[in-house]
């Protein structure tokens, strides 16, 4: 929607949050657009999930008062903080239900004190978050829904699922114990009937789900950082490693003041540069974050990291060397 729309928008929410209720013509008046305007708008509520009603008698729409929080007592920063997470930091997130989290921050900042919320209005203007890339969100609400319902309820779920790893299309029956978000992107973590193991689905390669009327047993106390171990973010391969990198002074620091992995340890060299240390399951994803230093990081160890690396790196200078076709 353009801004001047949602403008609009919340205005009309604020508006029918109050007593009193108001017909499309003095809403169309009050916001200085036509009734067709003022309906769709309305439409768009309805949307979103916030239950408007028409009186017949007042001829006019409101919003059940009970739709809305009662007053929270909340501290300035407090206030604030909940407010530039729904409104400023959302992006930097893969939420699910994105609407109903702005709704959240609506009615908090509805029912805020008047110095509280005045604070907070004129301290977001000073506040933006950049947003970090995202996977599309597709239909994230939906999968998402019914994973967290087939969770609690402990029911099984048929997939169809898009794996990169098999190349095809593949169906599986899932037992979900837990959804987890990570790298930008949603997964559910489960048993796989086809694999036979707790394995890690991406929710928007997920084709096709249909929550099962089977139950599954519940696994007392799923961790999963304990599943994950020590893999460098998703994929244990079941093999450890003592990895020793060196990054040069010049990204040194911004490498260094970021916690990358629980086993990380950091030692300064006298040329500036920083070698970090770390103990992980499997090469395969550490790799790939590597890579993503170019010429500013060399492998010390092991040895069958620096040949990986090594082979990527000849692998982009050939690729690339190559005459373009097309």
């Amino acid at each position: 929607m353009k801004p001047g729309r949602v403008t609009r928008i919340v205005k009309i929410l604020t508006t029918l949050q109050s007593a009193k209720s108001y017909s499309a013509g003095e809403l169309a008046q009050m916001f200085k657009t036509s009734r067709r305007t003022i309906f769709r708008d309305l439409e768009e509520l309805q949307a979103i999930g916030v239950p408007y009603k028409f009186s017949a008698a007042a001829k006019g729409y409101r919003i059940d008062p009970g739709f809305y929080l009662p007053p929270v007592d909340l501290s300035l920063q407090e206030a604030l903080s909940l407010l530039v997470l729904v409104h400023k930091a959302r992006g930097q997130i893969q939420l699910p239900f994105k609407n109903s989290a702005l709704l959240a921050g609506l009615k908090i900042e509805n029912n805020l004190p008047p110095r509280i919320k005045e604070y907070c209005r004129l301290s977001l203007q000073t506040i933006s978050a950049k947003s970090n890339s995202q996977a599309s969100t597709g239909s994230l609400d939906q999968v998402f829904g019914e994973l967290h319902r087939a969770i609690l309820k402990k029911k099984k779920v048929r997939v169809r699922y898009e794996s990169l790893f098999e190349g095809k299309l593949i169906e599986l029956e899932l037992s979900p114990y837990h959804l987890l978000y990570n790298q930008r992107s949603w997964y559910v973590l489960g048993f796989s009937s086809l694999h036979k193991s707790v394995r890690t689905f991406k929710l928007l390669r997920i084709k096709e789900l249909a929550v099962l009327e089977k139950r599954f047993l519940e696994r007392k106390s799923f961790d999963p950082s304990g599943h994950l171990g020590r893999a460098w973010s998703m994929i244990p391969e079941g093999r450890l490693y003592n990895v020793r990198l060196r990054f040069l002074p010049k990204v040194a620091h911004n490498v260094a003041e970021v916690q990358w992995h629980a086993t990380q340890k950091v030692h300064w060299n006298p040329d500036g540069s920083a070698t970090l240390e770390f103990r992980v399951d499997g090469l395969g994803e550490i790799s790939w974050w590597i890579l993503s230093y170019g010429d500013q990081v060399q492998v010390l160890a092991p040895r069958a990291l620096r040949e990986r690396i090594v082979q990527a790196a000849a692998n982009l200078i050939r690729l690339n060397n190559a005459a373009p076709t097309r």
